[in-house]
């Protein structure tokens, strides 16, 4: 493979999963450790990505980013429009991070009166600026590369919470392998919040639909609710729908 043909994929599978891991990225180009950590900084100096140890971080992943350069932000607009009927006031709602969360908490009416618990920053941070929701941020061990808290403190408060609604960003999900991630320490946060939430929505592009990654964070039979930018009827989603799940 020519060198812009292993810089283009990577450049597609981080905008559409924001984090990849060299190891992953060696076996699925069949290259070297050292081709690749020259490709990632080669994309990284022309200002394509963020190279982090392990690996690369997507720019829109950066709480700074402008919105115009997020990754599928139509698509991602009516995933968080869909996603905002589901939460009415008074619950109490656990909610992740990633740039479609942060476009659903720019979308929440100010007359909502929810509480959110968070344990990612930039949720936080925008979700302070909503008029009435309560916010509450978990956490102690800030995870550098994710922006959120980790750790045996947040997977220990999340564990007393009685949710009504947990709202996960979703890195990969396949019909086998349920909804996978990359990372140990944001699986087991993503797992604590799924067990203190009565119902489990699930958002994610559709790019996202059958594809897996390394760890699992939930079977498919733990997810209520799916949500994408496609219209419900889309036959890619039947397969999910025949699981159980609803489809919005």
């Amino acid at each position: 493979m020519l060198k812009k043909e292993r810089q283009a994929y990577i450049i597609q599978q981080i905008n559409i999963h924001n984090k990849v891991l060299s190891s992953d990225l060696c076996v699925q180009l069949d290259v070297s450790e050292d081709t690749v950590r020259r490709d990632l900084q080669e994309l990284a100096e022309e200002g394509k990505l963020i190279k982090v140890h392990g690996g690369a971080l997507a720019k829109s992943f950066h709480f700074t980013i402008e919105s115009q350069q997020v990754y599928s932000l139509p698509e991602k607009k009516i995933i968080a429009h869909k996603a905002i009927d589901l939460i009415k006031d008074g619950m109490l709602v656990v909610i992740s991070g990633g740039t479609t969360m942060r476009e659903l908490v720019n979308m929440l009416p100010p007359g909502l009166t929810a509480t959110f618990v968070t344990t990612n920053v930039p949720i936080a941070l925008e979700l302070l600026e909503h008029p009435n929701a309560e916010v509450i941020f978990l956490g102690n061990k800030l995870l550098k590369s994710a922006q959120m808290a980790v750790g045996a403190e947040a997977v220990q408060r999340l564990g007393q919470l009685k949710a009504d609604l947990c709202l996960l960003g979703t890195n990969s999900i396949d019909l086998q392998m349920g909804i996978t991630d990359l990372e140990w320490e944001i699986i087991e946060v993503k797992k604590a919040m799924i067990a203190c939430a009565q119902k489990t929505v699930s958002l994610a592009i559709s790019e996202k639909l059958n594809s897996s990654q390394r760890l699992q964070v939930c079977p498919l039979e733990q997810v209520d609710v799916l949500i994408t930018e496609l219209d419900p009827s889309s036959e890619k989603l039947q397969p999910y729908a025949k699981r159980g799940i609803t489809i919005l």
